[in-house]
């Protein structure tokens, strides 16, 4: 007996030591980012503009899966679920914020299965058309959709996606109906809009601007109070005939909550120091975002915050799904 204890008691401090080693080592395997829409909308872009120099900050690789579907609540469940020991993340939009009033089934809690890395970007919204559309202008779009209620639709990427939520808000505040047409990311609403099977689409910045400038869609405004500095000639919703429409998206990093809080602390100092990289922030620029890299108990704060305010406009907006 007591040999027995003298082993347990020479043996607990290597128990002990034991996570300590685990975090010092981390990581030893591949770092999966679960991106909760398809390839090629502004979510996956972004994760995919830090995806290389993340796993050189943390001497390791970094690998982006796509699981769409849901307004984004497949992908978030997948990554809530998976073993908290930070080789699961979760990069996903502002969708995070409201697509938890549309979803009341979720095997996920927006506050309880996550913790909050950091906010990695933000960039205005593009408000566009497809060229076949014949108005010039947001004006002109409020006055045809008036002239045809409920005839006009809209690309989006599911009901509670950013993209849904956005358009819904445009609804609202400028007291017209158009029609919502889902698909099951950014990327396939974009192509759904350069395709003539959609009319408008409000939608990230990044998948936009190509589409711009090679003609495909007809950008009219963007949605924040201030433009854009790679599109200075668009005007904001909010100077167009929609006062007080302001609407940026965000992309947040996340892990499961049970993940040590030391290897939180070393994927967002990692994070933090790929987000001042100059390759990264001229890669960014050409997206039109800006780099954020906000500590983790201050993007939680932003989080709940949002999620308390985009609880109370979807009551008012009374949106039903």
């Amino acid at each position: 007996m007591k040999n027995f204890t003298r082993a347990a008691f020479v043996a607990a401090p290597l128990v002990l030591l034991a996570p300590m080693a685990a975090i010092a080592d981390y990581p030893e395997k591949p770092i999966r980012i679960v991106i909760p829409f398809s390839a090629g909308g502004g979510t996956d872009i972004h994760a995919r503009l830090l995806q290389d120099k993340l796993g050189q900050a943390l001497h390791g690789k970094v690998v982006i899966e796509n699981r769409s579907g849901a307004g984004g609540t497949i992908g978030c469940t997948i990554a809530a679920e998976a073993p908290p020991d930070g080789y699961t993340l979760l990069v996903t939009s502002a969708s995070y914020t409201f697509a938890p009033n549309f979803y009341k089934k979720l095997r996920f809690d927006p506050v309880k299965s996550f913790q909050p890395i950091t906010n990695l970007a933000q960039a205005p919204l593009v408000l566009a058309v497809h060229p076949s559309v014949p108005v010039r202008s947001v004006k002109e779009l409020i006055a045809l959709a008036k002239k045809r209620p409920g005839q006009l639709n809209y690309a989006s990427a599911g009901v509670g996606s950013n993209i849904f939520m956005s358009t819904e808000l445009f609804n609202y505040m400028a007291k017209i109906k158009v029609t919502q047409i889902a698909y099951k990311g950014g990327g396939p609403a974009t192509i759904g809009l350069i395709s003539g099977e959609t009319d408008l689409i409000i939608t990230a910045l990044s998948s936009a601007l190509p589409q711009i400038k090679e003609g495909r869609m007809r950008g009219l405004a963007v949605t924040t109070k201030e433009r854009s500095f790679v599109l200075p000639d668009l005007p904001t919703i909010n100077e167009s005939g929609v006062p007080g429409y302001d609407k940026a998206s965000w992309y947040g990093m996340y892990a499961p909550a049970a993940v040590p809080k030391d290897i939180i602390n070393k994927i967002y100092a990692a994070v933090a120091k790929v987000l001042k990289d100059p390759v990264v922030l001229q890669r960014l620029k050409d997206q039109g975002s800006v780099a954020v890299g906000n500590s983790p108990e201050a993007f939680t704060t932003f989080v709940h915050a949002e999620l308390k305010e985009w609880a109370r406009l979807i009551k008012e907006m009374n949106i039903k799904v």
